[in-house]
């Protein structure tokens, strides 16, 4: 069986246990907290860490030039240099656990690395949309790939060892991310998408089968490290990515999940719980059988889903 790895859990959820309920609805969301609470930052990463996680994100996803301007105030370099000091948040992190774990021959995660997280445009317009592709109409892919470079350039430059391009929900700014990232033909990055309930589409309606193979294949060779979906219900990832590996046992395409806690989002409201859910964990076993190599958790899931993950995981090597 090819290595899996353990990805964390939803940023947001766990920060809260560090700052208390004072982030989602916020226009910045978690990466406000990169300016007003950098060492709440660094224990969520710590958190994931010792529960298990090979690989923490940035706190990033809706860190951007744009939201930084507008609610900020500030310039284009002041609000990269935000972005790059996150990486230095994850770093910290890192040095710090492996220094706990010198002496600790059970952990199993003991070279962690770090993905720098790039959520889409639709994060930072802060409507939801992320999770319609509403505004894929409206922009060109020019536009797309000129919006996603500078954030993927402050990553990499400040030595994030791969890059979570996450929450996708349109074509269009799919095949811009895999365009862009030819401009840097050392980087390895997972694709993920934002999908519908419907077991079959991104969120703007196209088949998600069909185009997340398509931009695998079309991409460097080796540079998409694995595709699939993330802040989905737990209970519609399988029908999403059944078919993907189907017979092919000697061309697996690697996929990457990590699901919500099933609840429902809006702007408005919030995360909402509609009855008695699925948990992820439930379905842990039949992800990793159908391909799954990189599994974590999404909003509304803390460290304490990732340790549980950690040792699912761990049940299956031995």
């Amino acid at each position: 069986m090819s290595e899996i790895k353990v990805l964390d859990g939803g940023f947001s959820t766990q920060l809260s246990t560090h700052v208390g309920d004072q982030i989602d609805g916020d226009p910045l969301w978690t990466a406000r907290f990169l300016i007003t609470e950098p060492k709440a930052v660094f224990a969520t990463h710590l958190d994931f860490l010792r529960a298990g996680a090979d690989i923490i994100e940035t706190n990033t996803y809706q860190a951007t030039v744009d939201g930084f301007e507008k609610y900020q105030g500030i310039t284009e370099e002041k609000s990269l240099e935000i972005i790059r000091k996150a990486v230095d948040y994850a770093k910290d992190a890192v040095d710090v656990y492996r220094k706990e774990i010198e002496d600790d021959e059970n952990a199993t995660n003991r070279k962690p690395l770090i993905a720098g997280s790039c959520g889409p445009y639709g994060a930072c317009l802060h409507d939801g949309s992320e999770y319609t592709g509403t505004y894929c109409a409206n922009v060109s892919r020019k536009f797309l790939i000129d919006w996603h470079r500078p954030r993927i350039r402050a990553l990499l430059e400040k030595g994030v060892d791969l890059l979570a391009i996450e929450t996708i929900p349109c074509v269009r700014e799919a095949e811009a991310i895999v365009e862009l990232l030819k401009e840097f033909p050392d980087t390895r990055a997972w694709l993920s998408f934002s999908c519908r309930d419907d077991g079959k589409s991104l969120a703007d309606g196209s088949s998600f089968q069909e185009i997340a193979v398509r931009c695998y294949k079309n991409a460097l060779p080796g540079q998409i490290l694995a595709i699939g979906v993330n802040c989905i219900a737990p209970q519609c990832v399988t029908t999403l990515l059944r078919d993907i590996n189907k017979g092919k046992p000697n061309e697996l395409v690697p996929l990457v999940v990590y699901p919500n806690s099933g609840e429902k989002y809006t702007v408005s409201e919030g995360w909402k719980k509609e009855g008695e859910a699925p948990s992820l964990h439930d379905f842990i076993d039949e992800w990793l059988d159908l391909g799954v190599r990189y599994i974590g958790g999404c909003c509304r899931t803390y460290a304490t889903d990732v340790k549980r993950i950690r040792a699912r995981v761990d049940q299956r090597r031995t």
